[in-house]
């Protein structure tokens, strides 16, 4: 394959670094930003519109550094059109909006790249390196520093602007997600936007860590500190010496009290250290070679949606109902204002949860499942696909859905789910059995361990074996 013909999308600051760099590398096919006088740079030729970019059919790739709150348009757009995409970090505002552009890239077979930069950078490569060695033993604590006083933001918050950097590298780290994240910020210049957070986020293998950024800092500082059992790790990209590691060690006196032999730091030389490589070609380079060979780039859809995942958490996406920490929400889904999920429970994607709901313990729901306002589901129950609760509805401790009539484990019949419909304020008792196919009424009332094959009148009550009707019920039960 020829050289990828590359398309510079947002000629400001940092794109023109991107610009500077494609060019460099001797792909750039033209430049464009909404802004007439920034397409005005001499010698590249500039598109008048996106959308002459999308219909040009020899450009292969477009590189995307607007502003954050047009990514997902933009590269909707791109991907739509048949083209590979370099979107600046964060990928999105939102993990909703990053699972449709990863989703979308996924079913066009397109390459979806995100400028999480620092894991093209020779130190970090370096440091990821002695992690997986064993060299620094193992790491109990990660913490990252990036201040400056800085160009001030009214669009996106400094969580968005600055942490995705050291997000994307304490996940790369540490091999996992966080299962506990919270947030401290403060607002100081525009209200609502912040300007200087400190987030902590706990692993369930023991790893802490925690991420201060502000650009309201008298100093410019970008540092990251691992801390391990064998030697600790400085990361400064503000100095010559990039990578230091230091030697102390912690001894035991008595057998019961920590003393500490600190030792002096060693400069980390070596690998690609020593090729004084530019992190921001490599990650470029990087682009091009996953457009050429089609190979999964390391910063893909996938891993910027994990860099989301945490965001989301520290912007307060989550901050107006309460999940429990043990219990697992996936993308794309919507949970009303007040709505509780308690622990041991997973809701699935696609699944929409209204305001005011109550979901017990080991309850799963979904995928692609509606419940309405105000509705409580005890323990054990599993609402799958298909099945629609609509506001109100109350459903018993373990209670029984269906959506296939004729289910074989080795026959998949994901296209004969049958829906079911529990409509407003219906209440199904413990252990009852709902068959899938059929609609329940309006605060009909299924009595304990009922088995349900047919549809249910509103206003009904039935209870017993046969669950036949039994007298008029009211509203008010």
């Amino acid at each position: 394959m020829t050289n990828p013909r590359v398309v510079v999308v947002g000629c400001g600051k940092w794109g023109q670094n991107l610009i500077r760099v494609f060019s460099e590398l001797g792909v750039l096919h033209g430049i464009y930003d909404a802004d007439p006088e920034k397409r005005c740079m001499h010698g590249i030729q500039s598109f008048e519109s996106y959308e002459a970019i999308l219909r040009t059919k020899t450009v292969d790739a477009v590189v995307i550094a607007t502003p954050v709150v047009t990514h997902y348009e933009v590269a909707k757009q791109a991907l739509l059109a048949g083209k590979d995409i370099f979107v600046e970090k964060p990928l999105a505002m939102n993990c909703k909006d990053g699972r449709e552009l990863a989703d979308l890239a996924k079913s066009k077979n397109k390459i979806l790249m995100v400028g999480h930069l620092l894991l093209y950078h020779p130190a970090i490569v370096k440091l990821k390196e002695m992690v997986s060695d064993g060299e620094l033993g193992k790491i109990n604590y990660i913490y990252s520093n990036r201040l400056n006083l800085g160009r001030l933001r009214t669009e996106e918050n400094v969580l968005q602007s600055f942490a995705p950097h050291d997000i994307s590298i304490i996940l790369d780290l540490v091999g996992e997600e966080p299962i506990r994240v919270f947030s401290h910020e403060g607002s100081f210049i525009s209200n609502g936007i912040s300007d200087t957070t400190i987030t902590f986020m706990e692993f369930l293998n023991g790893v802490r860590a925690h991420i201060f950024v502000s650009w309201l800092h008298p100093y410019k500082e970008q540092k990251l500190i691992v801390v391990g059992t064998k030697a600790m790790v400085v990361f400064d990209d503000l100095t010559a010496e990039k990578l230091r590691i230091y030697r102390h060690k912690i001894n035991w006196e008595n057998g019961n009290i920590p003393v500490t032999e600190k030792a002096e730091y060693e400069l980390v030389t070596g690998g690609l250290l020593t090729k004084a490589l530019e992190p921001l070609k490599e990650e470029c380079k990087h682009f091009l070679d996953c457009i050429q060979t089609r190979n999964k780039p390391i910063a893909d859809g996938e891993q910027a949606l994990a860099v989301l995942r945490v965001l989301d958490k520290c912007c307060g996406t989550q901050s107006d109902f309460f999940v429990h920490e043990s219990s697992f929400v996936d993308d794309d889904v919507i949970i009303g204002k007040g709505t509780k999920v308690w622990h041991f429970s997973h809701i699935l994607s696609g699944s929409r949860i209204g305001e005011q709901c109550t979901i017990g313990q080991n309850v799963m729901i979904g995928p692609n499942v509606t419940i309405g306002k105000g509705v409580k589901i005890q323990n054990n129950v599993s609402i799958y696909e298909g099945i629609t609760l609509e506001d109100d509805v109350f459903c018993g401790p373990s209670c029984v859905f269906t959506n296939v009539i004729n289910p074989r484990s080795h026959i998949n019949r994901k296209h004969e789910f049958k829906k079911t419909l529990v409509k407003k304020g219906a209440t199904i008792g413990a252990n009852a059995t709902i068959l899938c196919g059929i609609t329940i009424g309006e605060y009909a009332f299924i009595g304990a361990g009922s088995v349900i094959t047919k549809d249910i009148p509103s206003n009904t009550l039935v209870y017993g074996e046969s669950a036949k009707e039994k007298r008029y019920i009211a509203d008010n039960g």
